[in-house]
């Protein structure tokens, strides 16, 4: 599950519990702050305990930014929740 190729070291960005309604807007300000200050993210979902569509919200706002911005944008080692909605939405980050 990768975005963009990259040629220079990206920020490391890790969620270490839910991304849910109740977390969504925390981390999506966090998320896009990175991209935010020029560089690209590598976005660690392994520590992702539950996922809400608004959680996946937040993810496909963050791959499209970093479109928008012209900068990679990698998601990298998905939980056993991040893949089981994967599965259902038959979506690919």
């Amino acid at each position: 599950m990768t975005g963009a190729a990259t040629g220079a070291a990206l920020r490391r960005f890790v969620f270490d519990d839910e991304l849910t309604i109740v977390t969504a807007a925390e981390h999506r300000d966090r998320l896009l702050a990175f991209l935010r200050d020029g560089t690209g993210v590598r976005v660690d979902l392994s520590g992702i305990t539950d996922l809400d569509t608004a959680g996946l919200q937040v993810l496909l706002l963050a791959r499209d930014e970093g479109v928008r911005r012209h900068l990679p944008v990698e998601f990298v080692e998905p939980s056993p929740a991040v893949a089981d909605v994967l599965a259902m939405t038959r979506l690919e980050l």
